[in-house]
């Protein structure tokens, strides 16, 4: 990361509540192409989220304690703050001296941008002020949260006119939060009905929904440069497994997430127009 960090655009999403073996099932079986295609191995990378709700995952996140790979570690991490004695720094790790990621990308020079989606980014109290509060700018809209049919398809058209604004010299930090697969997600499933509620099969529904802009979103993001894109769950959610409904709860299904990171490239030729060529 000290090779990626200065020199390209970063983006970082959250498909907020997003299980793990919905995402691996529907990308075995071909149903979400478009994030698919930029799976390495065409896989999601099975990992334990560092919290199991949205306030407590995202925190930890943006102190550089992305979801750990469920396997043995030592798992030394892309991201870490200067902090003696810590395990999972290595030589690879992008350190920052400041108290979260975000302002540690901002100190190096980066436009950070937050993109809302659940209600702990809506701004709309102070507790829902302190995570989009961490980002020099920050959007949220009603057409951005859970009750919104439509909310990643304008999520992506903002994300597209931010972006496009932006001068061609400038790094970009950008995160954006899908509220998608988050309850309510019923109106994602042609058939499903408020009354049924939710289901593991309308959650499915939800990342195919994701998965028809999620193009869009690539694009945006690699429009100007090369971008490091690290796009997982923050955490799972339960749908009646062993009696439980909903997540903050210590059971597999919420603490085991979709991962995956990799280099998304600009477009052949770099932007159609550079500042310096409109002039």
């Amino acid at each position: 990361m000290n090779a990626v960090v200065g020199r390209d655009d970063l983006l970082f999403v959250t498909l907020d509540t997003l299980r793990y073996d919905v995402a691996e099932e529907l990308a075995a079986a071909g149903r979400i192409p478009n994030l698919a295609r930029h799976l390495p191995g065409g896989t999601w990378q099975r990992r334990h989220a560092p919290g199991s709700f949205t306030y407590a995952s995202h925190q930890a996140m943006f102190a550089g304690f992305l979801p750990t790979p469920a396997a043995p570690g030592p798992h030394p991490r892309l991201f870490a703050a200067r902090f003696a004695g810590s395990e999972t720094t290595a030589g690879r790790t992008w350190v920052f001296d400041t108290p979260d990621l975000v302002s540690g990308l901002a100190a190096t020079g980066y436009r950070t941008v937050c993109v809302g989606g659940v209600g702990f980014f809506n701004r709309q109290g102070p507790l829902g002020s302190v995570l989009p509060g961490l980002f020099q700018e920050s959007h949220w809209e009603p057409e951005f949260g859970v009750a919104s049919p439509t909310s990643f398809a304008s999520q992506v058209e903002r994300v597209e006119e931010i972006v496009a604004g932006l001068p061609y010299e400038q790094r970009l930090f950008l995160f954006v939060n899908v509220p998608s697969l988050h309850q309510p997600n019923w109106f994602h499933l042609p058939g499903a009905t408020r009354e049924a509620g939710d289901s593991r099969a309308t959650h499915a529904a939800a990342l195919e929904y994701v998965d028809r802009y999620i193009g869009r979103l690539f694009a945006a993001a690699a429009s100007r440069r090369r971008c490091f894109a690290v796009v997982c769950s923050d955490h799972g959610t339960t749908y009646g497994d062993d009696g439980y409904t909903g997540h903050r709860l210590g059971h597999e299904a919420v603490w085991t997430v979709p991962y995956a990171h990799f280099f998304l490239d600009p477009p052949a030729g770099g932007p159609a127009v550079r500042p310096e060529a409109a002039v």
